[in-house]
């Protein structure tokens, strides 16, 4: 007897899942995403890059670092970074071939430590003791700070 062909099983076996590990991550990107150039503007929506797939970009494509130790830094399984990886170059060429904007956002991570971006600027600041008054912005105060660290699939 096959498995799938019981609608409860089925229901049983999809409750079972291991929950996911969240995802180290060292830095978040400097950006909140990217924009084609040279095209008119049109009403295709942006793809959405995970963060833990642009940190995978960045560790193999940037920091050149072997698929194992990416996903030890990321103290993720090497399959499962492998995973991670080829959703993040499927969503990067979409959005090249298509045309698409990038908007980088959500995810199942952590950060390594605590991080905040100007809400005038866009600065990053690791910590919330760094915090500096931005050379750029007219005013100094935490409420112009937005906290980096929590994720939308699994708030930390």
């Amino acid at each position: 007897m096959n498995v799938g062909s019981l609608p409860s099983l089925r229901f049983l076996f999809k409750q079972m899942a291991r929950p996911q590990k969240c995802r180290k991550i060292c830095n978040p990107p400097k950006m909140e995403g990217f924009k084609p150039y040279g095209m008119q503007k049109c009403n295709i929506g942006p793809v959405i890059l995970k963060y833990e797939e642009f940190e995978s970009i960045r560790l193999i494509d940037y920091n050149l670092l072997s698929q194992d130790l990416a996903a030890k830094q990321m103290n993720i399984s090497r399959p499962t970074f492998t995973r991670i990886y080829n959703r993040a170059l499927k969503t990067i060429a979409k959005a090249f071939v298509e045309g698409n904007a990038i908007e980088i956002e959500g995810g199942n991570f952590h950060f390594e430590h605590d991080w905040y971006r100007c809400k005038k600027c866009y600065k990053l600041i690791q910590g919330i003791e760094s915090h500096t008054r931005c050379k750029d912005c007219s005013s100094y105060s935490l409420k112009e700070l937005i906290r980096m660290n929590q994720s939308v699939d699994n708030a930390v």
